[in-house]
């Protein structure tokens, strides 16, 4: 089975970043119709392998797994050319459309193309509650273990919060949940060596201590780094799930209002690739340096590197953890909580800045049926939504 080169994994990825509209579950098709079905240079069984890992880790699924499979054809540098073909056309877009709306940052709340990407943002949160509720709390246990997790965001707010409710769906699924599905051998990947991986454990393990301690001595720039890593460190359950964590960490210190943040959130459904490239967006709409093209960039390396760090430090260990039955149910109770993550974050700021009035409510309304019902793409309804929401601000 022939191995990609590291050009020839940049070029792939780069036409996926392009083309990936859909969300993490469609980007795992396109990664396994691409690497399983027309190269050939990945088994069924070893991408399944992958999926499995990056559903185990925190961080974005679809672009870890994007960055397992450059990893597996061409060491390090094929991770890092698989990733960066992957983020940059979106990271790109979003970070131009910071600059556009730049100027309109005193007026925002009375732009009302701006105000329908607000409503569209509560329609894909809801539908993301929706999708992960069926699937990561099928049972009442579970669901009770959200709505306490909600709870306890809302109740402290910040990280701490988040925190907190993460700790206890985790010692909720070891103690009172079980995973039952049996685990089968995994067929063995082109991996980098323990060695490097534990480099990349400890490297990982390093900066999430540290920063928080260099974060104090007054550089805004480690402060934005800090923030960013500890998000990307913490994400369980996929991209939607960073908009919590991301609020607590720019919008509740002041760094960027919740109008801006909601917008870009709106704005970043619209463009391909993965959705933590948001973090482009709000690193370049900061309201104080670092911002622009040099905040984009410090945010979005922040975010994606300890999804980059755990991949190589995880990967040559995986079959082992996975057998653990232990560590598989706490996973399980950590999946629970950040849907009541996801939750809390629904209501403040989705649901509190988007829906100002019935006609808000009738439209997210609609643009949640067209996503959840009808499987329109998503750049096409916030863009109609975008219209919609012109249309409202003229006659409401």
């Amino acid at each position: 089975m022939q191995k990609l080169t590291v050009p020839q994994i940049f070029l792939i990825f780069l036409k996926l970043g392009l083309t990936s509209f859909g969300g993490p579950v469609a980007h795992l098709g396109y990664f396994r119709e691409e690497f399983v079905n027309r190269r050939k240079c990945l088994k069924e069984e070893s991408y399944a392998d992958i999926v499995a890992l990056c559903q185990f880790l925190p961080g974005p699924a679809s672009s870890q797994v994007g960055i397992s499979i450059g990893l597996s054809q061409a060491g390090i540098f094929g991770g890092l050319a698989a990733w960066t073909g992957f983020t940059l056309p979106s990271a790109f877009a979003l970070v131009l459309f910071a600059y556009g709306i730049s100027g309109l940052q005193e007026t925002v709340v009375e732009v009302g193309w701006l105000h329908g990407l607000k409503v569209v943002a509560v329609a894909v949160v809801a539908q993301a509650i929706w999708g992960m509720t069926r699937a990561l709390c099928p049972d009442w246990p579970r669901k009770i273990l959200a709505l306490l997790a909600a709870v306890i965001a809302v109740s402290w707010e910040g990280i701490s919060g988040q925190l907190l409710a993460m700790v206890v769906g985790a010692l909720f699924g070891r103690y009172y949940l079980h995973d039952k599905e049996t685990v089968s051998p995994t067929t063995q990947l082109s991996i980098p060596n323990r060695k490097v991986a534990i480099f990349s454990l400890g490297l990982f393990l390093t900066l999430f201590l540290t920063l928080p301690l260099l974060s104090q001595q007054g550089s805004q720039v480690l402060a934005l780094f800090d923030s960013f890593y500890r998000s990307g460190a913490l994400v369980f359950g996929g991209g939607h799930v960073v908009l919590p964590l991301l609020q607590a960490e720019v919008v509740t210190p002041g760094w960027i209002s919740k109008d801006l943040f909601l917008a870009g959130y709106g704005a970043a459904q619209a463009v391909p690739g993965p959705l933590f490239t948001f973090a482009a967006y709000l690193g370049a709409a900061l309201q104080a340096p670092p911002n622009g093209w040099s905040g984009g960039l410090i945010c979005l390396l922040a975010i994606f590197l300890p999804s980059f760090l755990l991949v190589v430090g995880i990967l040559p260990f995986w079959e082992t953890l996975r057998k653990k039955k232990r560590i598989r149910s706490a996973l399980i109770g950590i999946n629970a909580a950040v849907v009541g993550l996801l939750l809390a974050a629904f209501y403040d700021p989705v649901w509190s800045s988007g829906i100002l009035s019935i006609g808000d409510f009738v439209l997210a309304l609609i643009a949640f049926g067209l996503l959840t019902f009808w499987k329109l793409p998503p750049w096409l309804v916030v863009g109609a939504t975008g219209v919609g929401g012109f249309f409202l601000s003229l006659f409401f």
